[in-house]
């Protein structure tokens, strides 16, 4: 496996790699999805909607937690997922700014 030299980017461009290689799959982006869908699951029915084998959804949940993407709270033997709502918020603010920046001159 290569080094990657992260430390040679700013800690906000870490951050937001972190975020964009999260969503960089699309199992993650369903269970995104679906999370902004019903605003908050159990993850049993993640595993109900999304298809995939249960300690297969269990590791892209801790990915998109890892990444701040979701929050999840436990309560007994469930643990109830949802959306970080300021990741998003940030998320969503990079990327108009990102389209703000881009110029429509043609360039190829």
């Amino acid at each position: 496996m290569g080094f990657t030299k992260t430390h040679l980017f700013s800690e906000e461009i870490n951050s937001w790699s972190n975020i964009f290689k999260a969503l960089g799959h699309p199992g993650r982006l369903a269970i995104v999805q679906h999370l902004i869908q019903k605003n908050a699951c159990m993850c049993n029915d993640i595993i109900d909607e999304i298809k995939l084998a249960q300690p297969t959804i269990s590791r892209h949940l801790r990915v998109l937690k890892e990444a701040g993407i979701i929050k999840g709270s436990i309560s007994g033997p469930h643990i109830c997922y949802c959306i970080d709502p300021e990741t998003m918020k940030k998320t969503e603010q990079f990327l108009q700014l990102q389209n703000k920046n881009i110029r429509t001159s043609e360039c190829c």
